[in-house]
């Protein structure tokens, strides 16, 4: 069986639009504090070159795990470009992650190098230093030192990759908290990243030509899995903030040229806060590629003010693109998240795996191939994998919703158990857990509660131990010991009982 594919790998396809558009321009760069820079491909690629020398002499090759925490940054698609090219498998991970969570992940894939920024030093090397299981060693992103990462490219001349990297091998483990305490490792081909370059061809019409503007975090999905392998099958030019200022966005957008565009509700309310601009209509962008969810008013308000069109779509790590979106060309029918995306089919089912009419809630399957259109599988936990991807290649969401009568879909909720806050899903039972681990805590309930800026904010409700006595103050520093930041509790209220199901279960619903 050949697919759209076909053999291709990250690296290769790297090479590809390095080869056909080697002088048109590769990435923008925009600084925070105001700084630029700008690479063309056949500039970027002499940078990913020295990479794959630097990982090459240091016995970074297939198969071998590379933990990557990095800011938005040229060195972050270097590395990743780099690794790639060599066969190794990366592991992106996110800035705010705590200690505690690194522990988790370390003991999960044993990465044997890291690269990260000087600040999350210490970290890693202590890691590294309390297990006898991890070879190599840990390579600094923007410090001064010797063993810097850029140091370490600079001291090299660029090299061409050797290894034979197929694309059913592993590219990356991605994390993601899904439902549960522990965060799965989603396992993502070098098809599944060539194939998610394709599909935002076809899902926002990417020409060589477009500029793709983004300030989405580089580790995740949204970043990988859409702008970046986009605008590489594409041959199209990245601009890429190192983080998201609602201040200076639009203008950025602006004075770039950014003509697709990725946008989250807590940006959109952002956004719309901000002074008006006589020039706020007046721009380049034909498409604002939109994550859910926002009001009916918030919506036309922000289409209004910066005549733009939202793109709705709806997707995950484990489906590898948004495969429920809004088409290309032609109607769309807001709050729709729009209709199954080329190459997948969707249905609805219900708890029994029974395929439901049209206007029915149910539960959202998608039908790909794993390794190819949707993910691998999960890191080390085949039992997850086989509950997530049945024999005959659907992929069970966990999340509801419905369609209607000529196949437009609606998102209804994520996941149980899941808050939705400024783009990030934060499981409640891994914050749940933290606070019952405290020796004068006796049980706690996490849920979202609305805000109008980040969709939702993380509120726990505590029962305390027989005559403990601690305040919130000290629950919200405990949980930053233990949590990303995003992840700690805004708001704590603390009860004498819980309200409770038949089952003796904790009455989530009853809560607010």
């Amino acid at each position: 069986m050949v697919d759209i594919v076909t053999s291709m790998s990250l690296g290769s396809a790297w090479d590809a639009s390095v080869a056909m558009f080697g002088d048109r321009p590769w990435l923008v760069f925009l600084h925070s504090d105001g700084g630029r820079e700008q690479y063309s491909y056949a500039e970027f690629d002499e940078q990913v070159s020295r990479a794959v020398a630097c990982f090459t002499r240091r016995g970074i090759g297939k198969g071998t795990v590379v933990a990557m925490q990095i800011c938005n940054c040229p060195e972050f698609i270097s590395c990743l470009l780099g690794l790639a090219k060599v066969g190794a498998i990366a592991v992106p991970v996110g800035l705010g992650m705590s200690a505690t969570e690194l522990t988790c992940l370390y003991g999960m894939c044993h990465p044997e190098w890291a690269v990260v920024e000087a600040c999350d030093r210490d970290v890693h090397m202590q890691l590294r230093e309390s297990s006898d299981l991890l070879p190599g060693g840990v390579l600094i992103v923007h410090g001064d030192e010797e063993g810097s990462f850029e140091a370490a490219c600079q001291g090299v001349a660029p090299a061409p990759a050797t290894a034979d990297v197929s694309s059913d091998d592993i590219a990356e483990i991605m994390f993601t908290s899904g439902t549960t305490a522990t965060p799965k490792g989603v396992l993502i081909t070098h098809a599944n990243l060539v194939y998610s370059g394709h599909y935002a061809i076809w899902q926002a019409g990417l020409r060589p030509d477009d500029r793709i503007f983004t300030t989405m975090p580089a580790c995740h999905s949204n970043f990988q899995l859409v702008a970046l392998t986009g605008a590489i099958m594409a041959g199209a030019a990245l601009v890429l903030s190192q983080r998201y200022s609602a201040r200076r966005f639009w203008a950025d957008v602006r004075a770039e040229g950014g003509t697709v565009i990725q946008l989250t509700a807590m940006m959109a309310r952002t956004l719309l806060l901000q002074p008006p601009h006589p020039n706020d209509a007046h721009h380049q962008v034909r498409e604002t590629l939109y994550f859910m969810p926002l009001s009916d008013e918030e919506k036309d308000t922000f289409e209004r003010r910066f005549a733009v069109n939202l793109m709705n779509s709806y997707g995950s790590t484990e489906s590898i693109c948004w495969v429920v979106t809004d088409p290309p060309i032609g109607e769309r029918r807001w709050p729709s998240v729009g209709r199954a995306g080329l190459g997948y089919q969707v249905a609805i089912m219900s708890p029994s795996g029974e395929e439901l009419p049209a206007g029915q809630c149910g539960e959202f399957w998608i039908k790909g191939v794993p390794g190819r259109t949707l993910m691998a599988g999960y890191l080390n936990d085949p039992a997850a994998t086989q509950a997530a991807l049945t024999d005959d290649g659907w992929l069970r969401t966990s999340d509801t919703g419905y369609y209607d009568a000529d196949g437009w879909f609606y998102f209804v909720d994520r996941a149980r158990n899941v808050i939705k806050r400024a783009g990030e899903n934060i499981s409640t039972t891994e914050i749940e857990m933290v606070l019952t681990s405290h020796p004068l805590i006796k049980e706690a309930a996490v849920i979202g509660v609305p805000d109008p800026i980040r969709d939702q904010a993380v509120k726990a409700f505590i029962q305390l131990q027989d005559d403990a006595k601690l305040g919130p103050d000290d629950i919200i520093a405990y949980c930053r010991r233990h949590l990303a930041t995003f992840k700690v509790p805004e708001f704590i209220e603390f009860v004498d009982e819980f309200p409770r199901t038949i089952s003796m279960k904790i009455e989530k619903r009853s809560l607010s």
